[in-house]
């Protein structure tokens, strides 16, 4: 997860490349189009390590439904992310997938994370919610596009970094004695 949530970060190098991209009007999503590949490198980098985690955290997870849902939209937020890096000008679309896929997954966590982990979770998806919102109406506006799109980064970004983290620290499951 730590290799997937820094490699889908990379959009932050726009700060120290030359990309032509406005951050604040042009869509983040721009980078893949016009910017140099290292941009489309580290998105596709990122979906390969968000679709390997999806196996580890699912054997991790408790055996029910909901955990099983978070580790499974792991990684399918991984293969859409491949798509995207393959595909850049269907990004408006891949985005919005991203978006279903990602509150499919943290409406998983809310259900099975332990009551503070889970508050994070909330958290969490009203502002996936927010974001994405904003998002579709900078669209409609055709102002700060750029903004909230990475917005929209900034949170997808520090949810799965949680979750990584939740799956790194949670208490190991106590065995019944035989």
């Amino acid at each position: 997860m730590g290799v997937a949530v820094l490699a889908y970060s990379g959009w932050l190098l726009e700060f120290f490349l030359p990309t032509g991209v406005s951050p604040v009007e042009d869509p983040a999503e721009a980078l893949l189009l016009t910017g140099p590949p290292v941009f489309r490198i580290l998105l596709a980098v990122s979906g390969v390590a968000f679709v390997l985690a999806g196996p580890p955290l699912h054997r991790l997870g408790p055996v029910q439904w909901s955990a099983r849902l978070s580790s499974i939209s792991v990684s399918a937020f991984g293969v859409l992310v491949l798509l995207q890096a393959a595909y850049p000008e269907r990004s408006d679309l891949l985005s919005s997938l991203l978006n279903v896929v990602l509150v499919a997954g943290v409406i998983s966590l809310i259900l099975w994370w332990p009551p503070g982990w889970r508050a994070f979770a909330v958290v969490g998806l009203v502002l996936v919610l927010a974001t994405w919102v904003a998002v579709v109406l900078a669209r409609q506006l055709d102002a700060y596009e750029g903004v909230f799109t990475r917005a929209q980064l900034v949170v997808r970004a520090v949810l799965y970094a949680a979750g990584g983290t939740y799956a790194f620290v949670k208490p190991a499951p106590r065995h019944a004695h035989r």
